[in-house]
């Protein structure tokens, strides 16, 4: 199925605004090769913050839980080593981009990766028909096991890899692409992202 590895990558975190202080509780990567996962790193993180009442929720991550974990120094380079040279695949990529961005800066690091593929954009150019394309959305369309509430880095990078082996299938036969690398999914996210944009701009005009 796809001709090289890529990592696909998840993150829990205090809230959705790193450059407002809110930070990762938890991440998970996950390596692919061909049609299936090899190899995978996962951790929480304690970041010496609060966890709010309503990420603990959410996500069943508790302030005990965090506070019993490595810091973010260890995580994040753990991380960055995990993934090597491969592409980061993750859901609404923008996000987990912003947050390991973040990371890398309080820790003096570059960011030593390419923009990430966003396989939210991949799944709207493959599946153009659904409303949403939240990752339970997608799972239960697809017919993908997901507990409902589950909202652990794991699971959810488990759910965008099975989510991306149906697309896959898909672009196989519907583009008569023998051959799936990164190259060709960027090529799909970009493509739905202009979409998007030409879209907008015609509703405005």
């Amino acid at each position: 199925m796809l001709v090289e590895d890529v990592v696909i990558l998840d993150f829990e975190t205090t809230g959705l605004n790193p450059d407002r202080g809110d930070r990762v509780t938890e991440v998970a990567a996950l390596r692919i090769r061909g049609n299936r996962i090899v190899e995978s790193f996962e951790s929480l993180v304690n970041c010496g913050v609060r966890v709010p009442d309503y990420i603990s929720q959410f996500t069943g991550i508790t302030q005990a839980m965090v506070d019993a974990a490595p810091a973010p120094a260890l995580v994040i380079r753990q991380l960055l080593q995990f993934i090597g040279d491969d592409a980061v695949i993750a859901h609404n990529a923008g996000f987990d981009q912003l947050v390991l961005d973040s990371e890398c800066r309080r820790l003096g690091l570059v960011n030593p990766l390419p923009d990430f593929i966003c396989s939210v954009l991949i799944a709207r150019c493959m599946f153009p028909d659904m409303k949403s394309h939240a990752l339970g959305c997608l799972a239960s369309h697809l017919g993908i096991p997901f507990a409902p509430g589950a909202h652990r880095a794991a699971v959810d990078a488990t759910v965008t890899a099975n989510i991306l082996f149906r697309a896959c299938d898909l672009i196989r036969t519907r583009f008569a692409v023998p051959r799936i690398d990164a190259s060709v999914l960027r090529r799909i996210a970009c493509a739905a992202q202009m979409a998007e944009i030409s879209s907008a701009a015609i509703s405005a005009a």
